[in-house]
């Protein structure tokens, strides 16, 4: 197309466009408007992706969590309404009888579940929080951000050491933060038992990281746990993570029904055990993101589509006034190719303009938003980008579709005859 080279190409395009200035900018507007829904969408939704990432970050995400409760239905002489307990030892049960098994944590606690908090003080000042007792793997369901000291680690447990972690809270509540007091190796009272602050932890985000943390919580040893509460190897629930190829749900049916072999409850009774399955759920979550995204380019999609049709509309309009116009040109020898091409030319230079400028707005819209909400981690909303690869193949189909529908005003202009178009007003 040697007619993209030619200067006077260009200048009749110029001056079609600047004698239109109203008519050319509504036209650009519809895919304008398209190009930047498509791109600050995209954007939003991918920055949502990032959000919940964010939020979820230091989770296993591939986990569930399983408790005892009682049974619904009589069993081998045993009654309905029996209660049921987790111990220590179906650890090792779970892991040998379930190879997708990858880990299990185990954890006790006062405060949650039902169970009144404990009562904690130090230098007069007496407070109730959420007591739990961990082993040093439940650091790995859910990662702690630390702002002092570790975490509880192996020869905390097998010694049964009064070490506790606490939650920012607490921190501030019995030290002086102000000061940024350093609590590591300060003691406070827990049930009249002394314990040495060995680390104190910060949540991510409002809400106490997804409600499975929060900074109202104490973390001792499991041992110490259970020795103050005699509990003996009794476990208030298990965190059971999987391999990251398993079925989660095959896991979660299969640990019950080992438990419920190993207690003698009926394999029908859905009460025994309770569970939540984080996977499922976030898996939901992952789903409603892929979703909206999906959403976004349809949308987007539709609207450059829209816009496009209207150019074609606007290039019929400006074909039937410069009747006259491409009349004398085809008088003057203008190959009807040649004609076509000026048509297709500035239908593609309007829709590849508007295009970028739709997508420079909706990257600096997406700038704004990212600069005012990158430090903030209660909202789910994180970093949001576009895929340029996506964007580059949204330009390229509304391009194709800008030369396709083109055609039609491009084919009216063709067969405009010089002698008619002489004679038009």
């Amino acid at each position: 197309m040697n007619i993209i080279f030619k200067a006077d190409t260009w200048q009749e395009i110029y001056h079609s466009l600047r004698n239109n200035k109203l008519r050319t900018f509504l036209t650009m507007i519809g895919v304008g408007w398209g190009m930047f829904l498509f791109v600050s969408l995209l954007g939003a939704a991918k920055g949502m992706e990032n959000g919940f990432n964010k939020l979820f970050s230091g989770f296993a995400t591939n986990s569930i969590f399983m408790w005892a409760q009682n049974t619904s239905i009589p069993y081998e002489g045993f009654p309905k309404g029996r209660k049921t307990d987790l111990h220590l030892s179906d650890i090792d049960l779970l892991e040998k009888k379930i190879p997708e098994i990858d880990y299990i944590s185990p954890q006790n606690a006062r405060g949650n579940f039902g169970s009144p908090p404990e009562q904690m003080s130090r230098n007069g000042k007496t407070a109730s929080y959420t007591l739990t007792g961990d082993y040093p793997i439940g650091n790995k369901i859910s990662e702690k951000k630390l702002i002092f000291g570790r975490y509880i680690n192996d020869a905390d447990v097998s010694a049964n050491k009064n070490v506790a972690v606490i939650g920012e809270e607490i921190y501030k509540n019995f030290f002086d933060a102000k000061k940024n007091e350093n609590p590591i190796g300060k003691s406070f009272n827990i049930k009249g038992i002394f314990f040495n602050v060995i680390g104190v932890f910060r949540v991510k985000q409002s809400g106490g990281g997804g409600g499975m943390n929060n900074d109202k919580t104490v973390f001792i040893p499991l041992s110490t746990f259970t020795k103050m509460y005699n509990d003996g190897d009794k476990v208030g629930f298990f965190a059971v993570v999987s391999k990251p190829d398993a079925d989660l749900a095959k896991v979660e049916e299969s640990a019950k029904n080992v438990l419920k072999d190993k207690y003698r409850v009926s394999p029908e009774d859905t009460n025994a055990y309770g569970s939540f399955n984080l996977g499922r759920e976030f898996g939901k979550l992952t789903g409603f993101l892929t979703g909206m995204q999906l959403l976004t380019i349809i949308v987007g999609t539709l609207t450059i589509l829209a816009g496009v049709i209207a150019i074609s509309n606007i290039l019929l309009i400006t074909v039937k006034e410069r009747t006259k116009e491409i009349g004398i040109r085809r008088a003057l020898g203008a190959k009807p190719a040649e004609v076509r091409n000026q048509i297709l030319l500035e239908s593609v230079v309007i829709t590849l303009s508007s295009g970028l400028l739709g997508f420079i707005f909706g990257i600096l819209l997406l700038m704004i938003v990212s600069f005012f909400t990158k430090d903030q981690d209660s909202f789910p909303f994180y970093n949001p980008t576009v895929n340029y690869g996506e964007v580059f193949a949204a330009m390229s189909v509304m391009v194709l579709l800008g030369l396709i529908i083109g055609m039609i005003p491009a084919q009216r202009a063709v067969r405009i005859r010089p002698i008619e178009a002489l004679r038009s007003e």
